[in-house]
């Protein structure tokens, strides 16, 4: 049976973001299914309005949920018993804008919303454009790692390193996104935000790892 020995390597890189990402929700709330999907879509054209007019595409902005159910409040009846009864339909609507990062074209983005009817609950988060390169270089440093580490343990051990058996990873998604959060919960904050933003958000720190093993002689 071949002596082997099992290693396991790990790559760490922190990256600057060069990647704004701006999420909204949406809800349209009416008695009648019909009034409730008329605003709902009139909402998602005043927004799609506003996006284009700052010189982007429609198909940049983009949805991530839609969602209609029925909606029902509680009360007490007049034995003091707890009774639910319905309160007209509500729809939601995620979307998603992305563009590279400039802090300008965020506060734009946030005074334009603002100057419409629609009050979207808004959140921003950072990322990075070219993910698969931040992916690539954890692991070439997990694979690089992994071999020092087997060669200091081979060398220590008296044995040498001998030909690779197998490579072991997982193949999971990063969470390739700044820690900085930047939240806009109040119109009135939305309307000034063209004066108020001046950030930096913080580099986003990822680290993936790699099992290797190799036979040793």
């Amino acid at each position: 049976m071949n002596r082997t020995i099992t290693v396991k390597g790990t790559g760490n890189v922190s990256v600057k973001p060069d990647l704004i990402i701006i999420t909204m929700n949406i809800e349209s709330k009416k008695m009648e299914y019909d009034q409730t999907m008329q605003l709902a879509a009139k909402s998602l054209n005043t927004i799609t309005s506003v996006i284009e007019s700052l010189g982007f595409d429609k198909e940049d902005l983009k949805t991530t949920t839609f969602s209609v159910n029925t909606h029902y409040t509680s009360y007490r009846d007049k034995d003091d018993n707890y009774k639910s009864k319905f309160d007209g339909y509500i729809c939601e609507q995620g979307l998603k804008l992305e563009f590279d990062f400039d802090s300008k074209v965020m506060s734009d983005v946030f005074t334009a919303i603002a100057q419409t009817s629609v009050d979207p609950r808004m959140n921003i988060q950072f990322s990075v454009k070219d993910q698969n390169a931040v992916n690539e270089k954890l692991l070439v440093e997990a694979t690089e790692n992994a071999k020092k580490k087997a060669e200091i343990l081979s060398k220590a051990s008296g044995v040498d390193l001998g030909k690779l058996i197998s490579v072991d990873y997982n193949w999971g998604e990063l969470h390739l996104y700044s820690p900085t959060r930047y939240e806009m919960k109040d119109r009135s904050m939305l309307m000034q935000a063209s004066e108020a933003i001046s950030i930096v958000p913080d580099d986003i720190s990822a680290s993936d790892t790699v099992t290797f093993v190799w036979e040793i002689n």
